[in-house]
């Protein structure tokens, strides 16, 4: 059976703090810390909502995330400015190394496919605009089950619709908490670590194998399951 890679978009395909720029003219020097808690709170909304099976959207997530940012900094952004930031997390940025990683994986043989908490269409969107839509057969997005990473069901449902095991599949993401949740359910597990300050929660779980960007994947994945 051919490798399955499930790459997760968020945090690891594309650049969440790509907001920042966007948020100086609100917040001014404090826009990193915004984007920062911005981001925080996205993700303990979908914790949050996937343990309660009380389910929004990772879009509602990151709305609601965002009127909390506001509110922590005292920061009166107008309601037009808000949406107009909303807007802007459907065109964030990619990560430089994606393109030439994504492009050696494919020419390796890797079956790759877009693995989000983000909507279908989000996600679609994102990586159109980023110009690396090509090289997935497709996007798996959690909002099919209605929960969210790191809930086992989500990776046991992108498996059923990779058509892949666990043993031939692949988690690919920057965010330790999605590492640790996938192998927890059977899959093997890369992190990548972008910053050498980046910590990896130290649970029990380790990743299967650390790169610290995409194009190390190919020799990485290779080498591992070569042993």
């Amino acid at each position: 059976m051919a490798i399955t890679l499930a790459f997760d978009v968020y945090g690891t395909l594309i650049d969440t703090a790509g907001v920042t720029e966007a948020l100086k003219q609100y917040v001014g020097d404090r826009a990193a810390a915004f984007s920062g808690l911005w981001r925080d709170k996205q993700l303990e909304y979908s914790f949050r909502r996937g343990l309660m099976q009380n389910y929004q959207s990772f879009a509602v997530c990151t709305r609601n995330a965002l009127d909390y940012a506001c509110a922590h900094f005292h920061a009166d952004i107008p309601q037009a400015a808000r949406e107009k930031l909303m807007a802007g997390y459907k065109t964030l940025p990619v990560f430089p190394d994606a393109a030439e990683g994504l492009e050696d994986l494919r020419s390796a043989g890797f079956r790759m496919f877009a693995f989000s908490n983000g909507l279908a269409q989000d996600v679609s969107g994102l990586l159109r605009n980023a110009g690396i839509d090509r090289y997935f057969a497709g996007v798996v997005s959690v909002d099919e089950v209605r929960s969210f990473k790191p809930n086992p069901a989500v990776y046991c449902h992108f498996l059923r619709r990779a058509q892949s095991t666990g043993g031939a599949a692949w988690l690919i993401s920057g965010n330790p908490f999605d590492v640790i949740g996938a192998i927890s359910a059977g899959m093997r597990g890369a992190w990548i670590q972008r910053s050498a300050e980046a910590v990896f929660d130290p649970w029990e779980i380790a990743p299967t194998i650390t790169v610290s960007n995409i194009r190390d994947l190919r020799g990485a994945i290779t080498g591992f399951t070569e042993k």
